[in-house]
């Protein structure tokens, strides 16, 4: 699975030859799919689920297990995503001075658990549309969707348990336990998120927004940044310095996921993948949406706040509360604040004794995650 254009076979590029990011991430797509596939197939037999979870106490009914699991994700990965948690996790390994090839399992568990949460997100956000089809849940039932998404976060750990890279006891002890805390620390920003959501008033403050992002999305970077430290057993202070670049990158990627949403909606959605106003059909308490509360007259906030609230909005309505966020200057003060964390991000890279080649792609990350355009 090696890369035939990078040196020795490395399943990375050389910053040389490096393409757009968008190019990059393309170009792996294909390699992190594969090792996706080989935790769990496109098509579930008896032999891949004796193998992979134990064998049966009576009957395992494989084609019922394949409808209500293996078909949902791989419905959602075959419409795309960019696997940049993946990709971002072998950077790691590689500026760590180790081959990729030989942690690519390691490098598919924060892509599985990404997608096992957009899942169960999408159905507690009431979301129609996710990387240009239907939400999940539309497609295969509530039922299925919450259980698929439930299920895939578990897959990981078997990861830790069949120990590809041959890690000693302590490693998959750490592996394990930071997993657990990790995940843990999703769930409290999703009852933020959720929490917020439920309130017509918006009351959070950027600094409760910024800890539900770094709990929310802020974990899963971090596991990507922190299981590529454990398993190539690097120090602990190295362990906390990658946490905190990839906990600032994944900040500036949701405030640049948020500005999309706006832009694309003036642009009709374009090639965005989601509904048109997405996010203000949904209610979402963004940075943006935040800093208007506190910045546009109380006559707006008043209406901002009943359009976020609103059951069901016209195009005319999310167009109106885009106006308001336009008015208070709101999307260019996140677009700032996005480039400010992406910045502090490339700080906790300062020091460390990375690979020069695959530190500038890390540095690099934090630049495409706030000026790509989808």
């Amino acid at each position: 699975m090696g890369n035939e254009d990078g040196p020795s076979g490395s399943l990375l590029p050389t910053h040389s030859d490096l393409p757009a990011m968008q190019d990059v991430l393309a170009k792996w797509q294909p390699v992190v799919d594969e090792a996706i596939e080989d935790l769990l197939p496109r098509v579930v037999d008896d032999a891949y689920l004796s193998d992979f979870f134990g064998a049966p106490t009576y009957a395992y009914h494989a084609e019922a297990i394949d409808a209500a699991l293996a078909a949902p994700l791989w419905d959602l990965l075959d419409r795309g995503g960019k696997r940049w948690r993946a990709v971002l996790c072998l950077l790691l390994i590689d500026a760590f001075g180790e081959e990729p090839e030989e942690y690519l399992p390691y490098a598919a568990i924060p892509e599985i658990l990404h997608n096992g949460t957009i899942i169960v997100d999408d159905v507690e956000d009431g979301a129609s549309m996710r990387r240009g089809g239907p939400a999940l849940h539309h497609e295969f039932g509530v039922d299925v969707a919450l259980n698929a998404g439930n299920a895939i976060y578990f897959l990981p750990l078997k990861v830790i348990s069949r120990n590809p890279a041959d890690l000693d006891d302590g490693a998959q002890l750490d592996a394990y336990e930071m997993l657990m805390y990790e995940l843990n620390r999703t769930h409290l920003g999703q009852g933020m998120d959720i929490a917020w959501h439920n309130r017509k008033e918006i009351v959070a403050t950027e600094d409760q927004y910024y800890e539900m992002c770094a709990c929310k999305t802020g974990a899963l970077s971090r596991i990507v940044a922190r299981l590529a430290a454990i398993v190539t057993d690097q120090p602990s202070d190295v362990e906390r310095q990658v946490a905190r670049y990839a906990e600032n990158l994944a900040l500036a990627f949701q405030i640049g996921d948020d500005i999309l949403d706006v832009e694309n909606t003036l642009d009709q959605a374009g090639d965005f993948g989601k509904a048109f106003g997405n996010d203000v059909r949904e209610g979402k308490k963004t940075l943006m949406v935040i800093h208007a509360a506190s910045n546009a007259s109380a006559p707006d906030v008043a209406r901002l706040e009943s359009i976020l609230w609103s059951d069901e909005n016209t195009d005319e309505e999310i167009m109106e509360a885009i106006d308001i966020l336009q008015d208070a200057g709101s999307i260019e003060y996140a677009r700032d604040h996005a480039r400010e964390v992406a910045e502090r991000a490339r700080g906790h890279l300062d020091g460390l004794d990375l690979a020069p080649g695959p530190e500038e792609h890390l540095r690099e990350f934090t630049r495409f995650v706030v000026e790509r355009d989808r």
